[in-house]
């Protein structure tokens, strides 16, 4: 089995690490270390978004990410032009002038993105967009309304501790710029908001 020490790199060098590792692997176990629940987090989601069986274990206060790679482990998924685009939002207001408007203006977006028959693929939340997935965000319902349509919703973690409302995220999974490079590049249209 091979291994990879990541204790005290932080995100995203063990999701960058492991998955190079994996992609230059045809077959076996690859045994990742790490200290932190995020790196965890991370590298277990990169495991199952290739489609890999994987285990997690804590030992002396260490997380161990057992992922194993055989002929047959594949995500042969194959997608269509709608569900390959990824919306970025950046910002808890859409477009730039007054406030009040920008916000009423994303409030009605996300309103009728929900009303929409094609929908993203994904939605990654950056920079003041981390806001509007937390507790008391007047577009809550909208976003859960996405997500529970299919939508991916992924949350910037590095811009949830910025803004020290890491606690009170209410929607979606926290990641980090690794993963949303990987989402962007591999979107057929990415629109930002």
């Amino acid at each position: 089995m091979k291994k990879i020490d990541c204790r005290g790199l932080a995100c995203p060098k063990p999701v960058i690490m492991t998955k190079k590792e994996l992609e230059s692997m045809e077959s076996g176990e690859l045994e990742v270390i790490v200290d932190n629940e995020a790196a965890k987090e991370n590298v277990s989601k990169l495991a199952k978004n290739m489609g890999l069986n994987f285990e997690v274990f804590n030992e002396d206060k260490l997380f161990h990410i057992v992922i194993k790679k055989d002929f047959t482990s594949c995500d042969c998924k194959i997608e269509t032009e709608s569900e390959k685009i990824v919306i970025l939002v950046s910002s808890d207001r859409f477009g730039s002038g007054d406030d009040k408007l920008g916000a009423a203006l994303m409030k009605s977006y996300l309103y009728a993105l929900t009303e929409s028959e094609i929908k993203p693929k994904t939605m990654i939340f950056v920079n003041g967009g981390a806001r509007l997935t937390i507790e008391g965000s007047d577009v809550l319902e909208s976003i859960k309304t996405l997500e529970s349509s299919g939508v991916e919703i992924l949350v910037c973690g590095t811009c949830l501790d910025f803004y020290g409302i890491k606690d009170k995220l209410a929607v979606g999974n926290i990641t980090n710029m690794y993963t949303i490079v990987e989402k962007m590049n591999s979107a057929s249209n990415t629109i930002k908001l």
